[in-house]
C-alpha cells in the first residue's frame, strides 16, 4: 500500500520550521540586546512582528523558552565536536570541555542567564544537555582507561561528575561577573581532577596455571 504525502503539507511544515528558527534567532538577539529578563514586546519588536505570532508558533513564553534552550543546547554540542573528535589525555579532555563551555558563558552571558533562569512549569534546562555530554565524556574516559590497561569502572562517575562540576563552576563564575580569567578557571579544574586520573593502577591480569 502506497501512502501519498500532500506536497502542500510538507511545504507548510518546512515553512513552519524555518519560521520558528527565525523567531528563535530574533529572541536570541533581543536577549543579547535587552538582557535575560527581556519582555515579549521587545522580543516581538526584534523580530518585526507581534506577540501573537510568537504565541501562535510557541504557545506561550514557556514554549519560546524551551525552543531557545534547544537552540542553545545544539550550539553548545556543536562547539564540543572538536573535544570528541581528537584523542586526548583525561586532563586535556577535561580542560577542553571546561574551556569550550566557559567560553559560551563568557561570550553570551545574557543567553546563559536566560537559559538557567527557567520559568515555572518547564523542565530543568541543564539536565538534558548535561546528561548527553556526561554520557559522551564517560565513554571517552572509559576508552582511555581500557587503552591504558586500567579498570574502566570509574568512567561513568567521572564523566557525569566532571560535567556537573563544570556547570556548577560556570554558575558561580558568572555570579562573580567573570572576575577570574577563563584560562585560570580551566587550569584550576584540570588541577583538581588530574590526581584522580594519575592514581589509577593497571587492572591485574590473571594467568592460567
Amino acid at each position: 500500500m502506497t501512502i501519498s504525502v500532500d506536497g502542500r503539507t510538507t511545504r507548510w511544515a518546512r515553512h513552519n520550521a524555518t519560521r520558528r528558527r527565525e523567531l528563535v534567532e530574533a529572541a536570541l538577539r533581543a536577549i543579547r540586546r535587552h538582557g535575560h529578563s527581556v519582555g515579549m514586546d521587545d522580543i516581538a519588536a526584534e523580530a518585526g512582528t507581534s506577540k501573537t505570532v510568537y504565541y501562535r508558533h510557541f504557545g506561550d513564553r514557556n514554549g519560546l523558552y524551551e525552543a531557545v534552550v534547544e537552540s542553545v543546547h545544539a550550539f553548545i554540542w556543536g562547539n564540543l565536536s572538536d573535544v570528541w573528535n581528537q584523542r586526548r589525555s583525561p586532563r586535556d579532555l577535561v580542560e577542553h570541555l571546561a574551556d569550550a563551555y566557559l567560553r559560551v558563558v563568557e561570550v553570551d552571558g545574557e543567553i546563559y542567564r536566560f537559559v538557567t533562569a527557567r520559568p515555572g512549569g518547564t523542565a530543568d534546562p541543564v539536565m538534558g544537555i548535561t546528561n548527553r555530554i556526561g554520557d559522551q565524556v564517560s565513554a571517552t574516559l572509559a576508552d582511555w582507561l581500557r587503552d591504558e590497561g586500567l579498570d574502566p569502572s570509574p568512567a561513568n562517575t567521572w564523566g557525569h561528575g566532571l560535567v556537573g562540576f563544570i556547570w556548577a563552576v560556570a554558575d558561580r563564575w558568572i555570579l562573580t561577573d567573570l572576575r577570574r580569567p577563563r584560562p585560570d578557571i580551566v587550569t584550576f579544574i584540570g588541577d583538581l581532577f588530574t590526581p584522580a586520573f594519575d592514581a589509577q593502577t593497571p587492572t591485574p591480569h590473571h594467568t592460567m596455571e
